[in-house]
């Protein structure tokens, strides 16, 4: 199983590990605001989409997380990835639809 989300494909095992390693980094608040799109996209359910305000507040968090210095590298560059499609979706004010 695995999300294509107008981006790179990311395997569900992919997102999971994403998901750890942004715990680690980021505050509470952040991580909430976070925990629905990984939530989904863990559940394996799908088709689902995150509003564009939505994914605005993830770009900016994806890459808070991103820059962190306990962020590895790989996994930054798979958050700054997202942050781009993520802020893509906002800019146009369009749902962030995961499939």
């Amino acid at each position: 199983m695995g999300w294509s989300n107008g981006g790179a494909y990311r395997s569900a095992t992919a997102m999971y590990e994403l998901g750890e390693h942004l715990a680690h980094v980021l505050t509470a608040t952040e991580w909430r605001t976070m925990q629905p799109l990984f939530r989904q996209a863990n559940s394996g359910q799908g088709p689902f989409d995150i509003t564009a305000a939505d994914a605005g507040r993830m770009a900016r968090i994806f890459r808070t997380a991103a820059a962190h210095r306990l962020m590895p590298a790989f996994w930054a560059t798979s958050a700054r990835e997202l942050a781009d499609v993520a802020d893509r979706h906002a800019a146009n004010g369009q749902p962030w639809r995961w499939h």
